[in-house]
């Protein structure tokens, strides 16, 4: 007589924090899932794995629970091998959210005959009374980690108030105490944030990181979006962010923590500022708020991209004004401007040569900023903000006392107190505004145009001609000489040069200067 065949199972593991990041946690559930099988004399035909997931967080996509409850209600696996049942180590790895567990019911009941099985033995999920309990463990499950979460929230909360440090990995910039600064790293993050108010990209600040071997506090290398995160944190400036908010005190002030800072409050904002103004997308030539980057958007190679326009003269007396791109000729030892063609939006009639352009250009933007005076600027600033918040955060209090002391009733008080926090809440983001922009004008005015021009231009010598200095010579990073053209300029507008023409004639652009 032939013995029957094994019943076709699938493995299902999962945990929720896989801290030595090894994946041992699920590798052990799946082996014990393995000898369940093997108990029962089933055998475990795929292994479905979700690592370091939650089952109980909303909006946590689990990969390889979904493919198993498609495989389990087509009785297949997606290249044809049956499936006949699931084997778990324990319930809550399989659901803590009631609605995942009925949608495994229901899938794994969607054909009669399955088996399922936790480490404790085979359960029969086609009788309602033992389905019901699996329910009710999912319910239970997810009113202890409700409870949980609740007991998490109030202790970061009160850690917070107390400007107590967060746990988990040692921050950069600080000892293992996460209280005092350690030095070298610290002086990485407080010259980056200069860099970057001063102009100079994420991305660059990243590349020079990376070709010093700065690692991050667990060893690895720094990337644009770890090095964002960091600058953006108001831990950096000694601050502490819960739901997206600063935890501020009863007097509506932040509060400051026990850990040393390593820039300003008004450092951080500024920052800040900068980020929520770009989230991702470009800098138009008048700095407003462009188009989004594109995934694989890199910083511009050139000194005058997007900003050099051609000033070609048409048929019908208007110039072309469109933004030139750049074209590199192998073995032309420099790049060029050029109008795009027809089929692009150009003429594709005017080309000049790029380095002279741009060494013309440079030369002209640090002229100007030897020689321009700042005026701290006057419009859109209300020099009352800082009185009216106060006085308004007064009024809240007053409502809230005579309110607890019963002097006023509910209606009254759910009436006016939205209105007043939401007026608190537009005055501290306009004081922010306020205070980031003088911090932003501030890091960006404070210069020294000499010490900018010796890492901006080669003045020459008998041997070679004036140039450009490359990041790489120990010159400034493109993005933030960019960034001095743009304030400098709204564009730099090229006219034709004729053809045949090699000498460089400085007449042929016309520098449309931003006024002081």
């Amino acid at each position: 007589m032939t013995p029957n065949p094994p019943i076709p199972v699938v493995s299902y593991a999962r945990i929720s924090a896989d801290i030595r990041r090894d994946e041992h946690g699920v590798q052990d559930q799946h082996k014990v899932n393995r000898d369940t099988a093997s108990r029962f004399g089933w055998t475990v035909v795929h292994e479905y794995t979700d690592n370091d997931k939650s089952a109980a967080k909303e909006g946590v996509v689990r990969d390889d629970f979904e493919a198993m409850l498609r495989a389990l209600r087509a009785g297949k696996l997606p290249n044809g091998t049956p499936v006949q049942g699931v084997v778990i180590v324990a319930e809550d790895r399989l659901a803590r959210r009631p609605g995942d567990y009925e949608r495994f019911v229901e899938a794994i009941t969607f054909q009669d005959g399955r088996v399922f099985a936790d480490g404790r033995g085979s359960k029969d999920l086609y009788n309602e009374d033992v389905e019901s309990m699996g329910l009710f463990g999912a319910v239970i499950s997810k009113m202890e980690v409700r409870k949980m979460q609740r007991r998490m929230r109030r202790s970061h909360r009160a850690r917070a108030e107390e400007g107590r440090p967060s746990g988990g990995p040692r921050p950069f910039g600080w000892n293992e105490d996460r209280l005092t600064l350690n030095e070298d790293e610290a002086g990485f993050l407080r010259q980056a944030a200069k860099d970057f108010l001063g102009g100079r990209s994420l991305h660059s600040i990243t590349r020079g990181w990376q070709a010093q071997k700065v690692v991050t506090s667990l060893g690895n290398e720094w990337s644009v979006r770890t090095l964002k995160a960091a600058l953006r944190s108001p831990r950096i400036c000694g601050l502490r962010e819960l739901g997206g908010e600063l935890v501020r005190g009863v007097d509506g002030d932040p509060i400051q923590g026990k850990w040393a800072p390593i820039i300003t409050q008004e450092e951080w904002t500024a920052i800040r500022a900068v980020f929520n103004a770009r989230k991702g997308h470009f800098i138009t030539r008048d700095m407003e708020i462009g188009r989004a980057h594109p995934p694989d958007y890199r910083d511009p190679a050139y000194l005058l991209s997007g900003i050099a326009r051609c000033g070609r003269v048409g048929e019908d007396g208007k110039i072309c004004n469109t933004p030139m791109r750049v074209n590199v000729k192998k073995g032309a030892g420099h790049h060029a401007y050029v109008c795009r063609s027809k089929a692009e939006g150009g003429c594709g009639r005017c080309s000049r040569r790029g380095d002279l352009v741009d060494l013309f250009v440079s030369e002209a933007v640090l002229a100007k900023l030897g020689e321009v005076t700042f005026a701290e600027p006057s419009e859109g600033i209300d020099p009352h903000a800082e009185e009216r918040l106060k006085a308004t955060q007064n009024r809240l209090n007053e409502l809230t006392t005579q309110w607890n002391a019963d002097n006023i009733g509910n209606e009254l008080f759910f009436k006016l107190a939205p209105g007043l926090e939401q007026e608190i809440a537009r005055l501290r983001a306009l004081i922010n505004k306020q205070n980031a922009t003088a911090e932003l004008r501030r890091k960006r005015v404070v210069m020294d145009v000499a010490a900018i021009r010796r890492r901006w231009i080669f003045p020459g010598d008998e041997r070679e001609p004036p140039r450009i200095l490359t990041e790489g010579e120990g010159g400034l990073p493109i993005s933030q000489k960019r960034t001095y053209v743009r304030e400098a300029l709204h564009a730099v507008i090229v006219r034709p040069a004729g053809k045949g023409q090699k000498i460089f004639n400085p007449d042929l652009l016309e520098l449309v200067w931003r006024e002081d």
